[in-house]
């Protein structure tokens, strides 16, 4: 199996700058799975139902453009439902209840999620939702939302996959930071998203001039430019549908030559097919494809620290399998080969090199679910362990910042926010906020 390194090991997709500019890609390959999504089954008569639709989070920079791919999504999706978290509410997301003035009858009126049931929900500025974001937690696991109000208890379906755009605190991402942290999102909220996906706003000389050289032939009239990076747009989501299994991987695939036009399916066209696709392909695993994903799972597994609580549990194993169901439903197959399962575990390895490196290179399986990296966990430790060492020589208790700052350096704590983690210290109770820049250590 060759994807940018012949292996599962996710170590070497750290530090891949080939994989920078071919990563867009994949999130938007990514999306065109969400828009078929999995099978819905049973596993028992009376037993509660597997949820079949995929969950996807894009964070990254502002101006990257995640608000025009959810909208491109909304609008090629059967049933899309397109909300903006500043302005959404509580009961706006899931459901409300009403009482007529004349009758005095109760009445229920659908929110956005059960308004999209059996379709996609795309929230963008995800982060702006505040503590609207826990309202999720039910409908994006068990598919429905309740409601036990003046007397009614109800419960309504919610199917629906969530699509969500989120922007990091302080407007740029700090790779130094969790995605728990970037976002102040919780992570029960989190772990219910099958795919992560960062989007970062990095520099790079050749890449720019053709995205400048592309928003200059737009602004001026003469249209599209051809080359190979930026000619993929929007109609992404449309053209993929086209692509054929080979022996190239799929972010190989997924690329345009200069110059080749594409004659992108249209809309209503494409609305159609993906309705059919959704209604009438019941697709499942073949035994080669299942011992992929289930090689994939056991690595990660693997590589997951036994001495601490890892995130890496069956609901990846699980969302493995809805987006390779996804894949055999782009093509209207029933059955899901190797190919389709090297296709998934390719966009899952680029999301979990993204999501759980520590800026410096190395992969810390805590980073997505947990509030803090490991890397950062022992360096606070480190520093609280010098700082009762030094006051119980000193009996200083109240230290100000640039004093904190020597006493890091001294026991070789170097992070990448400071700041941040004087903070976090603050939140767990080892040190107490006293002014502006002076810390008290609080005593164990």
């Amino acid at each position: 199996m060759s994807f940018c390194h012949k292996s599962f090991s996710l170590t070497s997709y750290v530090s891949c700058n080939s994989c920078v500019f071919v990563y867009l890609q994949l999130v938007k390959a990514a999306l065109a799975l969400v828009l078929f999504g999995g099978r819905q089954k049973q596993t028992g008569k009376n037993s509660i139902p597997v949820r079949a639709d995929p969950h996807i989070l894009i964070v990254g920079d502002p101006g990257l453009g995640k608000s025009q791919m959810l909208q491109a999504v909304c609008n090629v999706a059967p049933r899309g439902i397109y909300v903006c978290g500043n302005s959404t509410s509580t009961t706006g997301l899931t459901v409300s209840l009403s009482r007529d003035a004349g009758t005095g009858d109760y009445a229920l009126e659908a929110g956005a999620l059960v308004l999209a049931d059996q379709g996609l929900c795309c929230i963008d500025e995800f982060d702006k939702m505040g503590n609207q974001q826990q309202a999720l937690l039910e409908a994006m696991e068990q598919q429905s939302v309740s409601l036990a109000k003046a007397g009614i208890v109800s419960s309504l379906p919610a199917r629906t996959s969530v699509v969500a755009a989120a922007n990091p605190v302080g407007g740029h991402y700090n790779r130094g930071k969790t995605v728990s942290e970037n976002l102040k999102m919780g992570s029960a909220l989190l772990s219910r998203f099958d795919v992560v996906f960062l989007l970062l706003d990095i520099p790079d000389e050749s890449h720019d001039r053709q995205l400048s050289e592309h928003v200059m032939a737009n602004r001026s009239g003469r249209g599209r430019t051809s080359s190979a990076t930026v000619t993929r747009n929007n109609t992404e989501l449309q053209t993929s549908i086209l692509l054929e299994h080979s022996d190239m991987p799929l972010s190989e695939r997924l690329q345009i030559p200069a110059g080749e036009s594409i004659d992108p399916i249209p809309t209503c066209l494409l609305r159609k097919y993906i309705s059919y696709a959704r209604q009438y392909v019941r697709p499942k695993l073949s035994p080669e494809a299942a011992q992929i994903l289930q090689e994939f799972y056991l690595s990660l597994r693997a590589q997951a620290n036994p001495t601490d609580a890892t995130p890496i549990t069956t609901r990846q194993l699980e969302s493995l399998i809805r987006l390779t169901e996804a894949r055999v439903k782009l093509e209207l197959r029933e059955t899901a080969t190797k190919s389709d399962a090297e296709d998934v575990v390719e966009i899952m390895k680029h999301s979990l090199a993204n999501t759980y490196s520590d800026g410096l290179g190395n992969l810390d399986f805590e980073r997505s679910q947990l509030g803090s990296g490991m890397s950062q966990r022992s360096a606070a430790k480190r520093l609280v362990n010098a700082l009762h060492q030094h006051a119980q020589r000193t009996g200083q208790k109240q230290f100000d910042v640039q004093t904190l700052r020597s006493i890091a350096d001294r026991v070789n704590v170097k992070v990448m926010d400071f700041e941040g983690l004087l903070s976090s210290l603050n939140e767990q109770g080892f040190l107490l906020k006293k002014g502006p820049k002076l810390y008290q250590l609080q005593t164990i």
